[in-house]
This record gives C-alpha cells, structure tokens and sequence, in this order.
C-alpha cells in the first residue's frame, strides 16, 4: 500500500506545485501600494510625468502597416537581431521586428513583431523626451531632425530639434547587434537665461498582451524598485487603478511578455519616478520614467543616460546586460522564488543542447542524470518497498489480531518494521527530490525563449506545447482540432501506459474501492498531463520508463523480493492465523450409552 500512497503523494504535491503555488504566495505576501506623492521642502508634491499621453494620439482607425509607415520620415534600423525604423515624428521607435525568431513553424513564417506605430494592429513603442519647466520641449507631434538614415551597430545616430528660444534638444541613440538600445539625451542652453528640464523614457503599447497572465508566470506591466522585481500588477489591476506609482534608485520599468520585452532603463546612480499607467480613451498602458531634473545654465550642456530595451528574454543575454548595466534586467522572467534552481536546471539542459544539438534528446539526457544521482536513494526506496510487499500478510495479520486495540496494533506493527529492518517512509525521499526538478524543467519548457519551437523527432515539432498529434481526430486525418480537455497526445498516452505498467509491479491493494482508484489513477493523470508541453511529457515518460528498469533490476538482483512480490499480488495477504482452541470433551452423564442390539 505505501508505492501506491507514495505515488498519490507524488501527483498530489506536482499538481500542488504546478497550479496553486503562485496563488499562495499572491495571498501570504501581498504586493506593497507606493505612494502616488513624495515629500519636498515639508509639503507633499504631486510625482511628475510626461505632458502628455504618447498613446493618446493613437487614430481610432486601424490601418495598413505598410500605408502608415510610409506617411512619416524614418530611420532605418539593422542589426543582426533587428530590423526595423525610427519615426522622426516624435522620436518614436515604433517598428520593430525580431530576426532571430519566427511567428510560426513554417520555413517561410515572418520574423515576430515586437513595435508597431499608432494607428496600425497592436501599436506598441518606446520613446525618450523632455517634461519642460517653463520651456519649450519637444512632443509628439515634434519633427526631428537625424544625423544619419541608418541606425546600425557600426553608425549612431543623433536626433536634434530647435526649440526657436535658444534651447536644442538631441538625442544620440547608439544600437548593439543584440536588443539594447543606448541614449544620450542632450539639453544645448544657448539662451540668455537658465532653463530647467526633466527627460524621461517610456514604452507604451495599445491593449494588453495576448499572452495569459498565470499563477506560475507573470505577464504584464513590471518593473525592478530598488533592486526588488514587482509582479504584482497585471493589466486589469491597472486598468482598474488608473495608474501605479513608485520612486527609486535605479532600476528598470517596462512590459514582460511571455518571450518579449520591452522596458526602459534610467541611469542607475539616479532617483527615478516610475509610472504605469492606463488611458481608457484609447485603451493603452504605458510603463515610464521620470529623471531627476536638470538646471542649465546660459552656454551649458546637460545630458543623461538611458537604455531602451526591446527583444526576446534571451537568459544568456539578459545576464549579461544585468552586469553591465547594474540592473537585474534578467528578472523579467519570473523563475519564482526557487530561481537559483531553475536556472541551474536550465544551465545543466542548454549545456546539454550545445553538446547533441537536440533538445528533446538533451531532455532525456536530463532525466537519465537525476535517476543517476538519485539512483541509491531509489534502490533503498524499492528495496523497502518491496520489503514493505513481503510482510504485507504479517502485517494483516497483527492488523486483523489487534483491531479492537488500535495502540497495541501500532506497537506491533513498528515492532514488526524494526525486526524486519523494513522502513515505511523510504519511498518518499525519492518523490520529493524529484518534485523540484519537475517543476524547474516545467518552468524552463514555459519561459525560455530558447525552448521556443524547438523540434524533437518525428511529429513533436516543438518542445514547448503540447503534444499535437492526437487519436481523437484520428492524428490529423479529421479536418478539425478537438477541445483541449479531449485532445490526447502520443506522449501523455505513453506517460498513462507506463505509469499503469509501474502500477503492475506493485501489489494490488485489499480494498476494492483502492484498487478502483488505483487502477483509474494513470488514465486520470494522462489526461491531466495533455495540456502540459511536450518536453515535459517527454520528461516524465523517460523517467517512468528508467523506474520500471530499475525495479525490474532489483527484482533480478534479489529474487526474494520479486517472489514476495508475486505472492502478495496473486494470492494477497495471508489470512490471520486463528487462535488455538482445545477440542471439546464429551460431556459426563450418570448413565451409560445403551449398547446396540443384536439381529
């Protein structure tokens, strides 16, 4: 009975792990509401923002990409991992398209689109500018002026305008061949007087993202508070809230998808204020940023330092830009608390790819290293538990002698595991070493871009969905795509046959109602794995497949056990011996039996 409580505990505690945790820590460690006001020279004072609303001038008409990037002057953006342009009209970088991945499977799917301008499907872009105290600044609407018709890695390109009072505003944008762009923003005083001016970055996008906002990974607005990441705000609570506002050093603000990014980045010797807001006229978030403000004296300069940005949450790549920008940009994938694990499991897989070159083969490579390190913790697990098999009838028995006596049963039983040198918990250290692995890989197959169609063998085509070949449609034959709750993969069906053949070398259970729920338990969990990714079916039938093995080894090795397990399965638990009795003696009576007659 405890391989099969051991193995409902396994489910219990993943299915735990997968779906409630985040809902959990949502409750016990609720998100802290900053202030919408800071404390200046004794008075509270409004946090500033930008002037206006770049989102808000959005046309209500929805157009054609090509018509609309064509009305405005541009510059052109190349990179090895971009393309895209700059529109000169509000210094908007609002067209952008990620090379390094594609939107589907096919050959000849385009590239995913991270920007777009206003006016067209999903209008999404990030800016930088100037909130003005009692001078002219730039504005949406503002023309500028480029030094250069190509952004490339090799060519900066600056972006002036003329305020017409003395004031010139610039905007030197530098690009690496990866998704990081660098500003410099410059405020020329040549008037006759000093000018006071803030710049400011943002990213602003129409609608929320397409991806789901789930208990195990954020979607949404985000950003990192004085090294904190705050996950805590999706877009209805913005919606809802109208705005939320923070002050800090440093640090990072933007929107997280599930593989994209875009967020802008202060100077991090600077006190920022942060903004998300929501504008309900047009349906548009935007995540900003707000520098401290800057005097400029007659014939003086003032520049500040920022970063934009906009690309695939690469892990490999987000490291490196959180060293060198001194912000934990990597934090935009939510690893959870456990993120110290996650990324070990991750590093150990990638390590594994870049040596065979497939991830599904990397996968399985995987789960034969974990049944390796953990393989003598295992083959205690199945010695005991194939031990616990063997003293099954002993143990019906003292339960059946003592049943009226529930503590002289528990004594007698605890004797009975100290004489046999049997222990009843030793399957459980196996399970729970295994739940954090399980969850780490479910993790990486959810978040890593890396993991991102990547292709498997034969029909599993991408790692990181479900498996899509299913009986239900006769695999594709039937024109049409069942429901989700229905639509059973290859692989959970091999993870439902294998879990009923691990069932098979154990014993069944005294109960019928157990044995019922035993019997249901691997088709119940098929089904409940089939929406799950492909690698992680992958994962799980490996290592059901590396259990059996292993069972079957220590039978081989130890045919006592295999001959304990096959009587308890065939003719289960001895019945419990009965108590002697003496044979009853005839009763005594005064009088003698009569003797028989003769014929």
């Amino acid at each position: 009975m405890n391989e099969h409580k051991n193995m409902i505990l396994a489910i219990v505690l993943s299915a735990i792990v997968l779906i409630g945790w985040g809902f959990v820590s949502e409750i016990w460690f609720p998100a802290a509401n900053p202030p919408v006001t800071r404390i200046e020279d004794g008075r509270q004072v409004p946090l500033p923002q930008p002037g206006a609303d770049p989102a808000a001038d959005s046309p209500a008409a929805i157009r054609d990409r090509a018509v609309v990037l064509a009305e405005t002057p541009r510059v052109q953006i190349e990179t090895p991992s971009l393309r895209g342009s700059i529109n000169l009209k509000g210094a908007r970088i609002d067209d952008l398209v990620l090379l390094r991945h594609r939107e589907g499977l096919a050959k000849d799917s385009p590239p995913v689109r991270l920007f777009s301008p206003a006016g067209t499907p999903n209008a999404y872009f990030g800016t930088f500018g100037w909130i003005g105290e009692g001078v002219p600044t730039p504005g949406p609407d503002t023309v500028w002026q480029a030094s250069n018709e190509r952004l490339t890695p090799a060519s900066p390109v600056t972006l002036s305008w003329n305020n017409g009072q003395g004031q010139i505003f610039q905007i030197e944008l530098t690009i690496d061949d990866g998704y990081l762009i660098a500003s410099r923003q410059s405020l020329i005083n040549r008037g006759a007087a000093p000018v006071r001016a803030r710049p400011y970055a943002l990213a602003s996008r129409v609608g929320p993202s397409a991806d789901p906002d789930t208990w195990t990974a954020h979607v949404g607005p985000m950003g990192v508070f004085d090294g904190a990441a705050d996950y805590d705000n999706d877009y209805d609570d913005i919606a809802e809230e109208g705005e939320h506002r923070s002050r800090s050093r440093g640090g990072w603000v933007g929107f997280t998808d599930k593989f994209w990014l875009a967020a802008v980045i202060p100077d991090q010797s600077s006190t920022v204020d942060s903004a998300i807001r929501y504008n309900p006229e047009t349906n548009s978030y935007q995540s900003e940023f707000v520098a401290p403000a800057a005097q400029v004296a007659p014939g003086a300069i003032a520049s500040y330092q920022s970063h934009l940005f906009a690309g695939a949450k690469e892990i490999e790549r987000l490291d490196a830009y959180s060293e060198a920008l001194g912000t934990p940009l990597e934090r935009a994938i939510d690893w959870g608390w456990f993120r110290w694990f996650m990324q070990a499991i991750y590093t150990l897989l990638n390590w594994l790819f870049a040596l065979i070159g497939n991830f599904g083969v990397a996968i399985i490579c995987l789960t034969i290293i974990v049944r390796l390190l953990l393989y003598p913790v295992a083959q205690k697990q199945f010695a005991s538990m194939a031990a616990m098999r063997v003293i099954q009838p002993k143990q019906k028995a003292l339960q059946e002698r003592y049943k009226d006596d529930r503590v002289r049963m528990q004594q007698e039983i605890m004797k009975l595991y100290k004489e046999e040198k049997v222990n009843p918990m030793a399957g459980c250290l196996p399970i729970l070493l295994q739940i954090p692995i399980f969850y780490a890989l479910y993790k990486v197959l959810l978040l890593a871009v890396e993991m991102r169609h990547e292709p498997f063998a034969l029909w599993i085509r991408d790692l990181s969905v479900p498996d899509p070949l299913t009986p239900v449609n006769l695999f594709g034959f039937l024109p049409f795509q069942p429901p989700a709750l229905i639509a059973v993969g290859i692989l959970p069906i091999l993870l439902g046959v294998t879990m009923w053949l691990q069932m098979r070398l154990n014993p069944q259970a005294p109960d019928p109602v157990q044995r019922q729920v035993f019997a249901l338990m691997p088709w119940v969990l098929m089904f409940f794995m089939a929406p799950f990714a492909a690698g992680l079916q992958l994962y799980w039938v490996t290592n059901n497949i590396l259990s059996i093995g292993q069972q079957r080894l220590l039978y081989a090795r130890h045919p006592v056990l295999k001959q304990g397990l096959d009587a308890a399965t065939v003719t289960g638990p001895a019945p419990p011996p009965q108590p002697e009795s003496p044979e009853p003696k005839p009763a005594r009576s005064g009088r003698r039996k009569p003797k028989p007659r003769s014929q």
